[in-house]
């Protein structure tokens, strides 16, 4: 057996007119085209305990069970591989079902096509299945845990974030193509000149000085702070003698993070004297050298969501946490939350896994607690300081819950610093009121 050809497929294609992504490879049987896998002695038996999960696979028998149904009964290796490629991408984590074999006009020499999520897996299941298949005719051994982690592996690394693929999957919904630009995640919807590009949560509308204001959180407190919204008291700083001196003026507890950072990287919360302050400037400063030191407001995390001026969203964030059950370590909790389905490496999945950092380390010590530690039924505790999604929180949904004038105030605020999708971060007990009466 050889593989001619392979072909990435983005767009209609001659498969199918709405399935635009799919890998299709020529393959030839060579001498194996004498040999439907019902010729080959233990084939199908060998298959079903490599990958048992492909019972679910109805084929063209149409009912579960189905694929090897026509494996046992007989069926041509180019059949096998379409199969065992989309059946390997998805115990990789990707959502793939659509594929077709063909045989082409020359004997022995086939056309198999199949759907894939992310191109750099797709590719790489072309060759893993190439693997497989030669291994199960010859009655090898074989390791395919190797490639799934492989696979898993080029998704972290290649696959969009929860956020643009929610916006990719809505666009398929609509009707609308896209295309990745490069091997980042900018996105281009549409073509011609009605064609729209962004990345994250820039568009080709996003103003540059917008920005720029925004990736610098002193500068934007002094924004809003000029236009009346209110932020936090706090200052700036480089050095422990410039800590101790915004701490000085506006006292304990405090917040530490870095001036430039995002997703939470560096920052601890609730810090209530000058060791845990000079700590958290320590791991503040591994992401920018000036660092924002804030009085700390309680209350919950919620994160609002503007977009073109108009209040579209509001989320109550939580940040990573573990409920105890009495005998289980905070150790073997975190295992088991970390098992749990949503939850992946990075921003491979809806949820991100919880790390054990010195975040982590940090927020047991309060409690006097190790990882080892065992908390009692019922007992909630939080192992990171931030509510961010990336350092393993959770988020409500609360957009009904807000108040028409702290909508009003978002959309302000988003108007101020001129972005056209504006995340705007809220700590309050409430967002039920108007924050200006609740003293936020």
């Amino acid at each position: 057996m050889k593989i001619i050809k392979t072909q990435v497929l983005c767009g209609p294609n001659v498969w199918s007119n709405y399935r635009n992504r799919l890998i299709q490879v020529k393959l030839d049987l060579e001498e194996m085209e004498q040999f439907p896998t019902d010729k080959i002695d233990g084939f199908a038996d060998r298959l079903k305990e490599l990958l048992p999960s492909m019972q679910s696979h109805e084929c063209s028998v149409g009912k579960e069970g189905g694929f090897f149904e026509r494996v046992a009964q007989g069926t041509w290796l180019g059949h096998v591989m379409e199969h065992i490629a989309l059946e390997i991408q998805t115990l990789a984590g990707m959502n793939v079902g659509f594929g077709r074999t063909r045989e082409t006009a020359t004997k022995g020499v086939y056309n198999l096509v199949f759907a894939y999520e992310v191109e750099e897996v797709g590719l790489y299941a072309v060759t893993a299945a190439f693997r497989i298949i030669d291994a199960l005719r010859k009655g090898e051994p074989y390791d395919i845990r190797e490639d799934i982690d492989a696979m898993a592996l080029l998704k972290r690394r290649y696959g969009l974030g929860p956020s643009t693929l929610s916006i990719v999957k809505e666009a398929e919904k609509r009707g609308i193509p896209w295309m990745r630009l490069g091997r980042n995640s900018k996105i281009q919807l549409g073509y011609g000149v009605h064609q729209k590009q962004f990345q994250a949560t820039i568009t080709g509308t996003t103003a540059n000085i917008a920005v720029t204001i925004a990736g610098d959180k002193d500068a934007t407190k002094l924004l809003l702070a000029n236009a009346g919204i209110p932020v936090a008291v706090g200052g700036t700083c480089a050095t422990e003698e410039g800590l101790q001196e915004i701490i000085k003026s506006i006292g304990f507890p405090i917040v530490v993070k870095p001036l430039n950072g995002n997703q939470g990287k560096g920052a601890t919360i609730s810090i209530r004297n000058l060791e845990e302050a000079t700590f958290a400037l320590t791991e503040a400063q591994q992401f920018s050298k000036y660092v924002i030191v804030e009085k700390y407001i309680t209350g919950s995390d919620y994160r609002i969501l503007v977009i073109n001026g108009t209040f579209v969203a509001a989320a109550k964030r939580v940040p990573a946490q573990i409920i105890g059950n009495g005998f289980a370590t905070i150790r073997e909790l975190i295992e088991q939350v970390n098992s749990e389905p949503l939850r992946g490496e990075g921003h491979e999945a809806a949820l991100t896994k919880i790390k054990f950092d010195k975040d982590t380390c940090f927020q047991l010590e309060k409690c006097r607690y190790t990882i080892e530690s065992v908390p009692a039924d019922g007992e909630i505790v939080y192992l990171k300081s931030t509510a961010n999604l990336s350092t393993g929180g959770t988020a409500e949904d609360v957009t009904d819950d807000l108040h028409p004038e702290n909508k009003f105030m978002a959309e302000r605020i988003a108007k101020i610093i001129g972005l056209d999708i504006c995340g705007i971060d809220i700590i309050a007990e409430t967002i039920c009121e108007p924050l200006r009466e609740i003293g936020v």
